[in-house]
């Protein structure tokens, strides 16, 4: 008989490929280096990171089926290629000074890799956690939350010492090895695995199975209005929590007065609340269900948003952030696990690519939004405003979501099918 892989190693190898494409949550560090040496403006620089999250968001929804069909070792594989040549490519473009370049290596490829790299291991951990599923999309994601944790000091470090070039080679470099290895350990269970010990506790009543609302494929999903609920509340959430990661520095500088070692130090300790808010948040809607973890991510942020601006305290202005870090890492880590409540496992990678072109358009308005402010006003509090307004909209969907939720609950008991599972 086959053996049985390691399930929290399976993790281990979703979080290497995760903390590898998450460097590009760390890209505000290129801004100034690339501004000093170029002098192009900060939405010239913002619209690399832009075009790699739109094209992260577009390679997850149309190669989602791919996933399924092939398996999340050669879409970890295929992931490595891609962002690899994409960094590597960056290093070349810098080097003979062409944006459009840029664009077309860590855009354009590296954003494909973003794509296949983010949504392989998480579907497939779903299927390897049936105990835990919260926790399962948690662990998936943490690695990307962290890695601008991992990666702002490294960053800062090459380009003072070996030059921006040089600096996205050797990390190009550095992520493809680490992406490869981590994508030869990945592989689906063997249909009808359990946990140790999982089977028994469903017999003892100890635990209760994922009965989902419905098993749909990806094409009869989009046909729903809970999936666009759902595509709609990541898209505010990533709109506004992504134009805060793409200028999160020079934001600091601005707001709290601090210089731009502090603020690039600020930055990386703050993220490590992204990761943690996505093992974090995860974690707990397992505990209080889906819909009411998003509700709590739109409370607080409407309210975060709209004092954003006032504050100058260095203490409350960083408390924020890291308030906003968590749900912003959150909503992404419990997507996965609400999906799959709402619509199955069937299908799970190729409806999850098709949700995260929510992210591929918030990458494009978020930060370009956030610098053209700043490019008009001089200042980036005017995009706060407008972004604690777009919370009240997705507090609105999310309590419309219930709504639908409900009536589906309903339909199931008068068919004479019981729902036991964690939505609330």
């Amino acid at each position: 008989m086959k053996k049985t892989k390691n399930r929290w190693l399976i993790a281990l190898s979703a979080v290497g490929i995760h903390i590898s494409i998450g460097s590009v949550y760390a890209w505000s560090n290129f801004t100034t280096p690339l501004k000093d040496l170029f002098g192009w403006s900060d939405s010239e620089v913002a619209l690399t990171f832009s075009i790699a999250i739109l094209f992260l968001g577009l390679s997850a929804a149309f190669l989602g089926h791919f996933v399924e069909k092939y398996g999340p070792r050669k879409s970890g594989l295929l992931a490595a290629i891609f962002f690899g040549i994409g960094v590597v490519g960056a290093g070349l473009a810098v080097s003979i000074g062409s944006k459009y370049l840029l664009y077309f290596f860590y855009g354009v490829l590296g954003g494909i890799g973003l794509g296949v790299g983010y949504i392989a291991p998480v579907s497939t951990l779903v299927k390897w956690f049936p105990d835990r599923r919260g926790l399962a999309t948690g662990l998936a994601i943490m690695g990307f939350g962290f890695a601008a944790a991992v990666a702002s000091p490294i960053m800062n470090s090459l380009i003072v010492s070996v030059g921006v070039a040089n600096t996205f080679y050797i990390l190009g470099i550095a992520y493809f090895a680490i992406m490869l290895c981590s994508s030869l350990y990945l592989e689906k269970p063997e249909e009808g695995w359990l946990p140790e010990g999982y089977h028994e506790k469903l017999s003892s009543g100890k635990a209760k199975p994922n009965m989902d609302l419905s098993q749909l494929t990806a094409n009869e999903a989009v046909k729903t209005s809970r999936f666009w609920y759902l595509w709609l509340m990541l898209f505010i959430n990533v709109t506004c929590g992504i134009a805060i990661l793409a200028v999160a520095k020079p934001l600091a500088m601005e707001a709290i007065g601090i210089d731009m070692t502090a603020a690039a130090a600020l930055v990386g300790a703050i993220g490590i609340f992204n990761g943690l808010g996505r093992i974090g948040w995860a974690s707990f809607s397992d505990i209080i269900g889906r819909p009411a973890t998003y509700t709590t991510f739109f409370v607080l942020q409407m309210v975060i948003f709209f004092l954003l601006p006032e504050t100058s305290i260095k203490w409350l202005f960083v408390g924020m952030l890291i308030i906003v870090y968590t749900c912003y890492g959150g909503g992404f880590a419990s997507i996965p696990a609400y999906i799959g409540d709402l619509f199955g496992t069937k299908q799970l990678g190729a409806i999850h690519g098709y949700i995260l072109t929510a992210w591929a358009a918030a990458g494009l308005v978020g930060p370009l939004f956030a610098a053209w402010v700043k490019d008009t006003t001089g200042s980036y509090s005017g995009s706060l405003t407008v972004f604690s307004g777009m919370f009240v909209v997705a507090f609105v969907v999310s309590l419309l979501i219930r709504i639908d939720i409900k009536k589906l609950k309903e339909h199931k008991v008068a068919t004479g099918t019981a729902i036991e599972n964690q939505l609330s």
